[in-house]
């Protein structure tokens, strides 16, 4: 039996969702946990890789036993309750249901949702601390509207190699972005996308890349260019992990 499960977590605390020799990472804890509860060893397998401080509202990853002759004999719908009393308290698994064998967390992906949030405050708040990119100098001047003007620019299907890290050996950039926008409620800014997939530290350029023409220092109808440069070295800085969130996965199957 194969089971979905969707989980939520605090990434601050942990090198990244994958495996890593030696540092704490979130597949880490659950393989611990998985084990405790069922009795046995699984495959946990997520639906992609996140870097060190990023954090997750939706992550979704299966679970299926190794051997044949092992059974996960908990309920589905207990098992997130099961899981949860193994687990640290900054990851949180929500739901869990039964999929096909032939299901993959990653390959079966439809599209992804990100949401990345930028505090404007003067003073910093310590209860936000790990969990949102304090912008700091320029937060008085920053222009929302110019920001939600170039977001549009990233819908469509692209080559989006602009907006890949440097040394990233993916050879097809191309995605479709299928929403892309800003908003602004108190002192947070939010930038929320999906997309059909997207590069190594995609959504931390694009926002540093808004960041920037949110400050005047590229302008508001540079996106579209610096799509078609294919060039890196054109966008925006990279905008540090812990505002970001995975937001949503979405499957066929749901």
């Amino acid at each position: 039996m194969k089971i979905l499960l969707t989980i939520s977590y605090v990434g601050t605390n942990y090198f990244g969702y994958q495996l890593q020799e030696d540092k704490p990472t979130v597949a880490l804890m659950l393989n611990r946990a998985v084990k405790k509860t069922f009795g046995f060893d699984c495959n946990v397998t997520g639906c992609s890789r996140t870097d060190s401080g990023v954090h997750a509202l939706g992550y979704c990853l299966t679970v299926d036993p190794v051997s044949e002759n092992d059974v996960i004999t908990v309920p589905v719908e207990r098992i997130p309750i099961a899981l949860n009393t193994a687990l640290p308290k900054d990851i949180c698994v929500l739901s869990a249901k039964e999929v096909p064998d032939s299901f993959h967390p990653r390959y079966d992906v439809v599209r992804k949702e990100y949401v990345y949030r930028i505090r404007t405050g003067e003073i910093r708040d310590p209860f936000l601390c790990g969990k949102v990119m304090e912008l700091g100098k320029g937060a008085e001047v920053i222009s929302v509207e110019k920001m939600e003007k170039a977001a549009r620019d990233f819908i469509g299907t692209y080559d989006f190699s602009s907006f890949m890290a440097s040394g990233s050996k993916i050879k097809d950039a191309t995605r479709t972005v299928f929403e892309s926008e800003i908003t602004k409620k108190g002192d947070i800014i939010e930038y929320r996308v999906s997309a059909d997939g997207f590069l190594y530290n995609m959504v931390r350029i694009m926002v540093g890349t808004l960041i920037e023409i949110g400050l005047g220092k590229k302008d508001p109808d540079s996106i579209p260019r610096i799509i078609s440069l294919h060039d890196r070295k054109n966008a925006g800085k990279t905008a540090p992990p812990e505002g970001l969130y995975l937001n949503k996965v979405i499957y066929e199957i749901q």
